[in-house]
């Protein structure tokens, strides 16, 4: 026994100086906690959790021993991640549309994108809707336009437009992605389309000079550079993604390029890095200078200036927030004569970001770039600390970006297969052909057209941009349009990717033997998720009830071709099935349920025929019938689906049983308006 708690006591002592980096992986457990309660805590509970967290570290901090002061940080900044994650989530709270509405709606426009089926989205607010109390219209709306009218719309231009709106919509299945929590935290209380002509009320109030500015930007990069490399350029500059098609967004996906179009670590990193080197080469050609100024840290505050331009002229978007902040934290090391690349420095950035937008970590933006630094910090570091040779140094480059790119591929795949259904075969080739480029020619090229643009010179760095970007086009194209680019991958269980990041942490921040103990977690991760097939629903309702799928042998069957496309492409790519919804209602046929003992009531004149359940378990309502079946079997129809949300019907013990969308998700802010 006494050799027992020596051997703990040293294991224990063994983690001094490498605990810190704990920190954000406690921090994120206690915002996942919020996020994973059945129901919203009251205010009061979250002001105790955040007091008591921070009663518990000062004292942890100020009178802690060996043992006791990092097992109370460690409590304590659990406490704090659930207060912080609760005070966000009623911070940015606001009116949800309770309702559909048909009616004059008008705004300021605040935001310009793209929906997923190309049509252009507006994001408004200053709301105001025709018969509605203002104290019950949502701080902001998104409305897609199927017709402009002519009126070009710009950032602050007061319009109005005659929309179909509603309350953003909860998960397309029990346990999926959350939609309405998503759109929660950027201030959205409804959704909906226009196909009347867009009005502008009044001109541009100039309140909107930073999105003014970037949209300008981007106009100016698109008519420098037309086509697709103009607006891949003008993504990549300023965030808007509008003039990007629907061919150039898919191909980017398959080929596992999506990432150079979002401002994220990447970018800002190589941007940062070029200014970073430009300045710091500027100063030392300077002799007198060089002798007499810090020239290191004088580079790296001013590429910290240019992150932050960078920054607000992209928008000032989560990712690139994000990627700033990582950024900023290890040039700041460098000022602070620390190493920049270091896990602690990532734990710091990871911290900052956790704790300004708690949201994030369920996002597939955060844990992306966090695993893929995470990973790539722990093997350098390791190749440097282990004094690995990399070969002659003419080759160390090379092999230093397929390192790279091998490491940060193998970290986030799991992540971006959880989170997009798909892995991307060839993906480590298609960035090893692009990202290159993306750093020895696009970026600089992009900083240098910024710095010539007022002189009317940036025509020169453009045309070299668009070189690049038009290369990274090709090769995306290529390889999306190689056979088996893409391959569909079933959605995983809830404890799969926790499971598997708990594992990896163990055995990259772990010292010691000990370390290994975190390969459990993740083979229990792979296991689980090989595993989930077989449980995926046999039987899947919509929110509305006009959508409904069922497991067959050839996979998922859908009842209608055509109409709730976003649910069944959700569905299916949730199932690992590569087919389409049209493909889907080919397996559909009307006897399809009789085995299950359920029956489907399509139409409001069936609806209206009176009804027996016979031997039927379930029978679902496309249209609110007008007297109930005769019988014990459970109905479900649209009214009923208001309030329970998507429905699954899962197979166990050779009977079915009903999920709902509201029994995952419960009673939480962003769901019980």
């Amino acid at each position: 026994m006494r050799r027992t708690a020596e051997g703990i006591v040293a294991v224990w002592l063994a983690q001094r100086g490498a605990l810190f980096p704990w920190v954000p992986v406690l921090l994120a457990c206690g915002i996942g906690s919020y996020f994973a309660l059945p129901q919203e805590p009251p205010l009061a509970a979250l002001v105790v959790s955040g007091g008591l967290g921070a009663a518990l570290l000062a004292l942890a901090v100020w009178r802690g021993r060996e043992w006791s002061g990092p097992l109370g940080v460690a409590v304590a900044v659990l406490l704090i991640g659930v207060a912080i994650a609760g005070a966000r989530a009623h911070r940015v709270a606001g009116p949800v549309l309770g309702w559909r509405y048909y009616g004059p709606v008008e705004g300021r426009i605040v935001g310009i994108d793209r929906s997923a089926s190309d049509a252009l989205r507006l994001t408004l607010d200053r709301v105001v809707l025709a018969r509605v109390d203002p104290d019950r219209v949502p701080r902001r709306v998104r409305v897609s336009l199927h017709d402009t009218g002519g009126t070009v719309p710009v950032p602050g231009l007061r319009v109005m437009t005659t929309a179909h709106l509603a309350p953003p919509s909860g998960p397309v299945e029990p346990g999926g992605f959350d939609f309405r929590r998503h759109v929660w935290f950027q201030g959205v209380g409804a959704v909906g389309y226009a196909r009347v002509p867009l009005l502008a009320v009044t001109g541009p109030d100039g309140g909107q000079r930073v999105f003014a500015a970037r949209m300008a930007l981007a106009d100016h990069v698109r008519a420098r550079l037309p086509g697709q490399a103009g607006a891949f350029a003008a993504a990549i500059m300023t965030g808007d993604r509008s003039g990007l098609s629907q061919d150039t967004l898919a191909a980017m996906r398959v080929s596992n390029l999506a990432h150079l179009l979002a401002i994220s670590g990447l970018h800002m990193g190589l941007l940062a890095g070029f200014v970073f080197a430009a300045t710091r080469l500027a100063l030392a050609a300077i002799p007198r200078l060089a002798l007499r100024w810090p020239v290191k840290k004088i580079a790296a505050g001013v590429a910290i200036l240019a992150g932050a331009g960078y920054l607000a002229l992209s928008g000032g978007n989560v990712a690139t927030e994000r990627a700033f902040v990582m950024v900023s934290v290890m040039l700041v090391a460098v000022m602070l004569d620390r190493r920049a690349l270091s896990l602690r420095a990532v734990a710091v950035a990871a911290v900052i970001v956790l704790c300004l937008r708690p949201e994030a970590l369920l996002g597939p933006g955060f844990q992306m770039s966090f695993a893929a630094t995470v990973a790539l910090v722990a093997v350098f570091g390791g190749l440097r600390d282990g004094a690995v040779p990399l070969g002659p140094r003419w080759l160390r480059p090379v092999l230093a970006v397929v390192i790279s790119s091998a490491v940060a591929g193998a970290a986030t795949a799991p992540v971006a297969a959880a989170h997009f259904n798909q892995v991307a075969q060839y993906g480590l080739m298609a960035n090893l052909l692009s990202v290159p480029l993306m750093g020895v020619l696009v970026m600089p090229a992009a900083v240098v057209a910024g710095l010539l643009m007022p002189l009317g010179l940036d025509w020169l760095p453009l045309w070299v941009m668009g070189q690049g970007l038009a290369w990274i086009l090709g090769v995306s194209g290529w390889v999306a349009g190689l056979e088996g680019a893409r391959i569909a991958v079933v959605a995983p269980g809830p404890l799969v990717l926790p499971l598997m990041a708990l594992g990896a942490l163990v055995v990259i921040l772990w010292q010691g033997r000990g370390r290994f103990v975190g390969l459990v977690p993740v083979l229990a991760s792979v296991w689980l998720w090989s595993e989930s097939g077989p449980e995926r629903p046999r039987v899947l309702v919509s929110d509305t009830g006009a959508l409904v799928g069922v497991m067959t042998e050839n996979g998922r069957a859908l009842n209608k071709p055509r109409g709730g496309g976003f649910v069944a492409g959700n569905w299916l790519e949730n199932d690992g099935d590569a087919e389409n919804q049209a493909q889907a209602h080919a397996r559909w046929h009307d006897a399809l349920l009789d085995p299950l003992g359920v029956v489907l009531v399509a139409g409001k004149a069936a609806a209206r025929e009176p009804r027996d359940c016979g031997g039927a378990d379930f029978m679902i309502y496309t249209a609110d019938p007008e007297r109930p079946p005769a019988g014990a079997c459970q109905v479900i129809t649209p009214e009923t689906l208001r309030r329970s949300g998507a429905l699954a019907l899962v197979e166990k013990a050779g009977a079915l049983h009903l999920q709902s969308a509201a029994d995952i998700t419960g009673r939480r802010l962003w769901s019980s308006q």
